[in-house]
Parts: structure tokens; C-alpha cells; sequence
């Protein structure tokens, strides 16, 4: 892709005559006869509405030069364009070129090369945005006494060993940037005219050799912006302004060094991703009363009335062994957009989900439009397959690339059909870790190309601010224009010459084509998996994922009437006296637990003879399997933290014990054949909990607790439910013979 620097020539005409004098001067004496202050801003403010003719360079239309135009909308000032259409001959402008913006320069302003009344504004713009009007630009340059006036920088580029022919300033930056400069059009035009490189030749070079000659600058009146006051260079610079909102002009920005309020912005050089950053609120983009201005604008209505949808690859990838996977597939299938028009891309590296995903192209395959699953293959690098996939988006000249790795989960089913609303080139919903900072974008980097954090991180992320953000990176889900990918001199690519992941390698190609990124958190969409401590040695791994997916492990395994508890309208069940009856887990948890401790096998003896415990001895013993053993003691102290503590304290008042404490937690087993009952005992604990992990008269018959001193049972307990009594002293009690199958409870003596 060409990377033209796009420019501006912003030229006002004058029909006030007999003021044009004044004007063209450096100074005006009030007591001439010739200029008084009152006619002069009377004659600005029409030389402001009159004939404003703006020009500017553009080969290429890029995500940069559109916000340009936006911002120079918002300040009404007009734009036509120069150099459409054309081939950009004038270089790599990461490097040195850029002659051919002089050239068009050139050219377009012979035909004002004798208008002493003209004002010529001249910007970059792939990297430039607008903070205020004409009529304050022409103010502060009047201000400044120049002829032509350039933006200035920290540093001397493209020559260093020029900057010691550079005059000293006493304060503000000292060397010329071409970026951005305005002057007379006669005085303008003499500069360019001497003009006879080529078009790759550097124009900042030109420019510098022309203002370094003394005898040019003081011809010309030429000087530099030090402090900023109509330009803000960023490069080097990022570190002196700070955001600020205006009621007239919305955000703008501040020189806190210089104190100046610039009113156009470049950012030259590496300051691209600082502009981009502070581009998501300039130019009346966002502020704190209105919210985000551009988030309304532009969208692409979806069809209705049974028109075609447009056509989107969808490309799952599962890079590694994934919790909750289930939930994830679920999710893409529930996702409401039109089967008809997705197809499917899968890439799985992960042989532990091999038969899960086969299963659901066996089901679901036939729904889709076509299905292309590449199975596990341990030497397929991901990036392969990831390039794989736009080919095959391209191949089958689909509309939109729809990502999503593993450990996105998309919970909002809209979340396709928004994000294709939003219109952008390349969009990520925002999804967080539940209850982390952690999430699929970055809102700066470092000089290293790394995570960097930005300033308003923490408030996107928490949606203190919503809006659709630019941004220097995304992963794990992203919706991409098919357009870029057919472009082959637009398409991004997941391979990278300096070695880094796949997602970097693809984010840095689209930076590389000024493509910008954006993240959505205009609605809640979803949230993502931690998947890398996962631990795929159990039967049931889920059931280990209390500390790194706790939301998810909620959604499958916590009973869905648990918080009624809390309700203050809500009576909870007693079925004898300070015997409580909570829901807790669901059946599948139940299933699972019971499916894990049969899958290890290890049941106790049932005797007092116990060498799992300290000092080798059970007083009443039963058959049964510690947490420890299948190393679920810590995830399940936390189960008693985070579920069964607020419980206790809602019914047995003034009892706090934060965290609790157990040392005995496990699985019982009774069977008619093998520990049918248990004897009347008091359990070591403050407080019992014992939950049902079978279904009475379904699973077992028989069964149950009998608490001796109130002559009390409880026989028709309930899957997933949780009795909760004290331990020692009040609640003597035993459990009930089995007559027929396998009863299970889960037993935790809690705080011993």
C-alpha cells in the first residue's frame, strides 16, 4: 500500500480591498488612519466566511485521512482533494521522501502566486486531526508575525548534523517539522518554487535547507511554532499535553510546558498510536456529556424483509486445552445471525478436545453454509492456520472474517449483527476476565511494540466511559471487512519476520497499513476464559476451576435458585430445628463429583483405622473419599468461602469466620452391601454441611439423617441441596439405613 503523507492547502480569499494592506503586514498602527482594531476584526471575521478554499494531497483513502475530513467537518473547514487518483511515487514515508506533496503544492499554487491576500495552511493528514476553526488558526497566526510559519519538533530529522545550524530559541522546540506550516500564498509559493528534487526526494529536508538559510528566512519571515500555539507535534511530545473538555470545541488538548492550547495535532513519527488514542475523543468525537458522537454514525443497517445477509466466515480457534468449552460451542451456535449465511472455519490444535468438536460438526454442520474443520495436528503451527483462514475468507469471497478463539465467550447472541452494524474496518467487542483488568485489547504500546497501559484503560474496561475506541491491539475475537483481505496490499497476515505471536504479527500488519482497530463496549458482549493454568489430568476438570474461571464455574455448577436465598422476602426451609435447607449446586456438579470419586476408587475401609488422617484415627468412620485425595481440599475451602459462609451467616447470626476453616471434607458412600448406615455421633465441627449428590427413591432407597434429640429426620432429600446444622453438643443425630442402591453426600465438618 501506498503511504503517501496526505496534505492540506487551506487558501482564504479576501474581497475587502482596501484592508488588504493591513493584512499582509506584520503590524498595524492604530493611529494611521490606514487599520483600526474595531475594522480589523471586522475584516477578519468576513475574510474567515468568504471563499475558503481547502486543498489537499491524497492518494490513497485510509482510516487516517477519513478522520482527518471528519475533524476538518466538525470545524467547518472545506476539503478538496489533491493527487486522487494518482500513483504515490514519493517514497516510504516511515522513511525519508515525500517530495511528490511538494510538487502538487507547487503546482496547484501558481495560479495564486500573486495573491497577497491568500492564506495557505498546509498539513499531513493520515496523522492529523483538527482542534479548532479557521477563525482561531488565522487569529493566532496574525499573533505571530510570520509570513510562514512552520510547526516545530524535538528533534532534527531527516539530518542531525544539521540541528547546529539551527538559531537557539529560548524556550519550545527548536527544529522544523514539515507537517504542518501556514503563510501567505506569495511567500508560500516562493518557497516551493525553488523546489528541484523529485518526488522521492525528502520534502522536510527541502524545507529545513530553505528556513537554515539566513537570508531565505528573513526574505520570507520565516519562522518556527516553538511553543505550539497552532501545532502540536507528539513525537517526543506525547509526555507535554494533557486531555482537556471544552463546551465550545469539545476535547482538546493542552501544552502543560508551554502552556498553549495547540489547534492542530500530528502525530509524526512513532506518535501515531498516541494520536490514534487521543483521536477517539478529539474533534467532538467524545466527552463526558454527550458520550461518543461517532458511534451513531456511519452504521450499516442489516437486511430486512428476507434480503441476503452478508456472508461471514466464522473461524474458531482452539489453541490449547480450554475450560468450558461446551458452554463456548453452545454459545456460537445460539449466536442470532443466519446459519445460512456463516460458514465455518475450526482449528483445533488441542487433541483433548478432538471428539467434542467432532460431535458438534456432526450435529451442527449441516446447518452452516459449509464447514471446514481442520483437526488436531501437532506440527501445524497456529499461524498457519490462522493464515489459512483469510484465505479461505477470501477464496469464498465472503463479506466479513468473524474470529473467535476458545477462550471467548460470547454471551451476548447479538454480538455478530452489532459489531457488522458498527461498520468498521476491523472490531472487537470488549471481553474481560470476570472481575479482572485483564481483556482482549491493549489501550497503548511500549517502545518495544509490548502491552503498554493507557490512560483510560481501567474506565473502558469498567465502562466508566462506552463508545467504540481505537485502539493499538485486539485478540480472541474480532470481526474483519472482507475488503482489507481481498486487498492483497491490505491484508494483514498472522506471520511476523521478529519472531512474535501470531495475534502481534497480525496487529502490527494492520498498524503497518494504517488500519485501525477498534474495541466496542458500547453493550456488554461477553467475557473470556483464563486457560492457561488448566489441568486436563481429571475426569472432570471443571470442577477444579473455582479460582480461575469462578463466573463459569457459577453458571454450570451453582444451583440457579442459590441467591434466593438471600432475598429478604424469602423464608429458607428448616426441616427440623436449626437444620437449614439451602439449594447449593446443580445436578451436573452432583453427577460429576460423584463420577470423579468413582473414577478414583480409593473408598476408605470404613474403619476407625484411618491413616489419611493425623494420629491414624476415625471415630466414626465411614466409606468414603477426602477432597484431598483427588486434589480438590483448596478449590473446595474456597467453595466454603465463596458459597457456603454467606449461607451460615444469613441464618446463624453473629457467627463470622472468615475464611472458614475444614479439615474433614468428603464423599460418602452408603450401600446395603458395604456401610448401609451410621451411628449416632456428634460431628467435630461448629457446623455441618452435608449436600445430596443422588436423588432419593431414584438413586436409593432408604436413607437419610435423624437428629435423636429432636426426634426429627430428614428422609426425602434433595439433589444438589445442602443441609446445614451446628455440630457438637445440640445436634446429635445418624444416618438412616439404605435398603437398595447407592447414596452419596458430600460432608464438610466446618471449623473444627
Amino acid at each position: 500500500m501506498s503511504t503517501a503523507t496526505f496534505t492540506l492547502a487551506l487558501l482564504l480569499l479576501v474581497s475587502a480591498d482596501h484592508l488588504k494592506p493591513c493584512i499582509a503586514e506584520e503590524t498595524c498602527s492604530l493611529d494611521s488612519g490606514d487599520c483600526h482594531a474595531d475594522v480589523k476584526s471586522v475584516f477578519l471575521d468576513q475574510q474567515k466566511s468568504e471563499d475558503l478554499l481547502a486543498l489537499t494531497v491524497a492518494t490513497d483513502e485510509t482510516d487516517g485521512f477519513r478522520r482527518f475530513l471528519r475533524s476538518a467537518k466538525v470545524y467547518d473547514i472545506p476539503v478538496t482533494v489533491l493527487g486522487q487518483n494518482e500513483a504515490w511515487v514519493g517514497g516510504d514515508m516511515h522513511y525519508a521522501g515525500g517530495g511528490q506533496k511538494v510538487e502538487l503544492l507547487k503546482n496547484e499554487l501558481e495560479k495564486y502566486k500573486n495573491d497577497k491576500n491568500k492564506i495557505v495552511l498546509f498539513t499531513d493528514s493520515y496523522d492529523v486531526i483538527f482542534l479548532a476553526g479557521v477563525d482561531k488558526i488565522l487569529n493566532q497566526f496574525e499573533k505571530s508575525g510570520a509570513k510562514i510559519l512552520f510547526s516545530a519538533e524535538g528533534f532534527c530529522w531527516p539530518d542531525k548534523n544539521l540541528a547546529s545550524k539551527y538559531p537557539n530559541v529560548l524556550l519550545g522546540k527548536r527544529f522544523l517539522n514539515s507537517g504542518g506550516f501556514i503563510g501567505y500564498a506569495p511567500e508560500v509559493y516562493q518557497l516551493v518554487s525553488t523546489w528541484k528534487g523529485t518526488a522521492k526526494d525528502d520534502d522536510q529536508l527541502f524545507y529545513t535547507e530553505r528556513y537554515l538559510d539566513d537570508d531565505v528566512r528573513a526574505a520570507l519571515k520565516m519562522k518556527l511554532d516553538h511553543k505550539g500555539e497552532i501545532f502540536q507535534n507528539l513525537n517526543g511530545a506525547v509526555g507535554d499535553i494533557e486531555l482537556e473538555f471544552s463546551d465550545e470545541d469539545g476535547a482538546i488538548i493542552n501544552n502543560v510546558v508551554y502552556k498553549t492550547k495547540p489547534l492542530i495535532v500530528h502525530g509524526n513519527g512513532p506518535a501515531k498510536q498516541a494520536l490514534n488514542t487521543l483521536g477517539n475523543y478529539l474533534a467532538k468525537s467524545w466527552d463526558p456529556k454527550t458520550g461518543c458522537t461517532t458511534c451513531e454514525t456511519n452504521l450499516r443497517e442489516l437486511p430486512k424483509d428476507g434480503k441476503p445477509w452478508p456472508v461471514v466466515l466464522v473461524s474458531i480457534f482452539i489453541g490449547q486445552p480450554t475450560p468450558f468449552l461446551e458452554e463456548f460451542i453452545n454459545k456460537i451456535v445460539a449466536l442470532d445471525y443466519p446459519k445460512s449465511a456463516i460458514h465455518l472455519f475450526i482449528h483445533n490444535k488441542a487433541e483433548y478436545h478432538a471428539k467434542q468438536l467432532s460431535k458438534f460438526v456432526t450435529e451442527h454442520g449441516s446447518d452452516y453454509q459449509s464447514v471446514e474443520f481442520i483437526e488436531h495436528i501437532e506440527d501445524t503451527c497456529e499461524e498457519s492456520g490462522r493464515n489459512k483462514a483469510i484465505s479461505h475468507c477470501v477464496g469464498l469471497n465472503c463479506e466479513y472474517l468473524f474470529v473467535v478463539d476458545s477462550i471467548a465467550h460470547l454471551d451476548n447472541k447479538e454480538t455478530l449483527k452489532n459489531l457488522i452494524e458498527q461498520n468498521r474496518p476491523v472490531i472487537a467487542p470488549l471481553l474481560t476476565r470476570h472481575k479482572k483488568a485483564w481483556s482482549n485489547f491493549w489501550g497503548a504500546l511500549n517502545s518495544d511494540g509490548y502491552y503498554a497501559r493507557s490512560a483510560d484503560y481501567l474506565q473502558i474496561v469498567e465502562g466508566e466511559r462506552k463508545g467504540v475506541w481505537n485502539v493499538p491491539h485486539i485478540s480472541a475475537c474480532y470481526l474483519v471487512q472482507g475488503s482489507i483481505l481481498a486487498d492483497e496490499h491490505l491484508r494483514p497476515t498472522y506471520t511476523s519476520s521478529r519472531g512474535v505471536d501470531p495475534d502481534m504479527a497480525f496487529c502490527e500488519s494492520l498498524r503497518h497499513n494504517d488500519i485501525f482497530m477498534f474495541v466496542d463496549n458500547l453493550k456488554d458482549f461477553g467475557h473470556l476464559i483464563h486457560a492457561d493454568n488448566f489441568d486436563t489430568s481429571h475426569m472432570h476438570n471443571e470442577l477444579y476451576q473455582i479460582f480461575d474461571n469462578q463466573w463459569d464455574f457459577e453458571q454450570r455448577y451453582i444451583h440457579p435458585n442459590y441467591t434466593a436465598c438471600f432475598n429478604p422476602n424469602h423464608t429458607n426451609l428448616q426441616p427440623c430445628p436449626d437444620v437449614y435447607w439451602f439449594p447449593i449446586v446443580t445436578p451436573r456438579y452432583c453427577d460429576e463429583l460423584v463420577a470423579e470419586m468413582e473414577n478414583f476408587g480409593q473408598w476408605s475401609e470404613g474403619k476407625n483405622s484411618d491413616p489419611r488422617l493425623d494420629g491414624g484415627y476415625e471415630n466414626v468412620p465411614t466409606r468414603d473419599i477426602h477432597m484431598k485425595q483427588v486434589g480438590m481440599e483448596q478449590h473446595w475451602l474456597e467453595f466454603l468461602r465463596v458459597y457456603v459462609r454467606p449461607v451460615q451467616e444469613l441464618v446463624f447470626h453473629g457467627y463470622v469466620h472468615d475464611p472458614p476453616r475444614a479439615i474433614m471434607n468428603f464423599v460418602v458412600r452408603y450401600r446395603p452391601d458395604e456401610q448401609p448406615f451410621l451411628r449416632p455421633h456428634h460431628d467435630s465441627s461448629t457446623y455441618t454441611i452435608n449436600i445430596a449428590l443422588n436423588t432419593p427413591n431414584v438413586d436409593f432407597e432408604g436413607g437419610g439423617c435423624r437428629f435423636i434429640r429432636y426426634n426429627c429426620s430428614v428422609v426425602d432429600t434433595r439433589k444438589g441441596w445442602m443441609l446445614m446444622h451446628p455440630g457438637r453438643l445440640t445436634h446429635y443425630h445418624e444416618g438412616l439405613y439404605v435398603t437398595k442402591g447407592t447414596r452419596y453426600i458430600m460432608v464438610s465438618f466446618v471449623d473444627p
